[in-house]
């Protein structure tokens, strides 16, 4: 089956910048796994913050966007459309490097375990192919209507 746009992918998300970590999807197979990308493009407002002339790209964040590229595996799959994938929590969380403004972040999440509630998944993001963090995902799902 051809990868779907990657636009497209992008958009089942309920982020929006700036809060969007996701630039693009690389490879993908709904409900089980994806590699996606993001360029820090030094812009990010909080980097002025982090560190104020040493930007270091935070590592929260950097979990952030390994949770939004699993979340698009997870709402791609047709069982979990009109969903909002909510952090659950975070195990095993290792940072092996900085990330700076330039790089490109990327993200590649294996869904372990998913079910109408929640599930988990390992999320690995690198630069240039060395490893930046590695964690452990878990989140819930909960109706993604505003009314509850």
């Amino acid at each position: 089956m051809p990868l779907p746009d990657s636009a497209e992918l992008v958009a089942l998300l309920p982020h929006r910048p700036p809060f969007l970590f996701i630039d693009a999807v690389d490879a993908f197979q709904s409900g089980s796994s994806i590699t996606a990308r993001y360029r820090v493009t030094g812009d990010e407002n909080f980097l002025s913050g982090h560190f104020p002339g040493n930007p270091v790209f935070p590592g929260v964040i950097q979990l952030e966007a390994m949770a939004q590229a699993g979340a698009i595996a997870v709402l791609a799959d047709q069982r979990y459309g009109g969903k909002l994938p909510l952090f659950g929590g975070v195990e095993k969380v290792r940072w092996r490097r900085i990330v700076r403004p330039g790089e490109e972040l990327v993200m590649t999440v294996e869904l372990e375990r998913l079910s109408a509630r929640g599930g988990w998944g390992g999320g690995t993001a690198t630069v240039d192919g060395a490893v930046a963090c590695q964690a452990r995902l878990f989140f819930a799902l909960a109706d993604a209507s505003p009314d509850r």
